[in-house]
């Protein structure tokens, strides 16, 4: 992310029921849609929703588990054409106070869905990390496609007539001569 963040919602630790889970739905509009598109280099971004709700979990943690759907446009790997798709994914995260964020020159990397617990929860933020984590990474378009090099693919029908090196095994196991 970069220093200003496209889109925050953030939820203070303490002002959360510790007795019953915190139902929240986060759907940006227009020019919030747009800024987030611009932060992680999509073309458009038509729809993002996120439904979720936060819950007390043992040991003074707090788990958001909910549903994030979105609608991307990002560019073809292929052709740069302008490619749709429709996401829907499941998100979940911790927050715990025991947890610490990992330190030095070579660290063991801590599980991906539990974070340190600080004053304060970004629902925004989890919600722009689990879009960016469900992008396609080569996006295509249903007309892309990758024609080899006519002499490339000349080279490889000959080489692959020519090279048949078990060709003659069986004839040799019979105890014939090699032709």
């Amino acid at each position: 992310m970069s220093v200003a963040d496209p889109f925050t919602h953030r939820l203070r630790v303490s002002q959360l029921n510790p007795r019953s889970p915190t139902e929240l739905t986060l759907a940006p509009d227009a020019g919030q849609r747009a800024a987030i598109a611009a932060e992680l280099d999509l073309l458009d971004l038509p729809a993002l929703r996120m439904a979720a709700s936060i819950s007390p979990a043992p040991h003074g943690a707090w788990e958001l588990i909910g549903r994030l759907t979105a609608r991307v446009v990002q560019p073809c790997g292929v052709t740069l054409n302008p490619v749709e798709t429709a996401l829907d994914e499941e998100i979940r995260r911790v927050w715990t106070p025991y947890a610490t964020t990992p330190e030095g020159e070579e660290v063991e990397m801590p599980d991906a869905d539990v974070e340190p617990l600080g004053q304060s929860i970004d629902a925004g933020a989890v919600m722009i990390e689990a879009l960016s984590l469900a992008l396609p990474e080569y996006p295509r378009s249903p007309d892309a496609e990758l024609d080899p090099p006519a002499e490339a693919a000349g080279e490889a029908e000959e080489a692959e007539e020519t090279r048949k090196p078990f060709s003659g095994l069986a004839d040799l196991l019979a105890g014939k001569p090699p032709s």
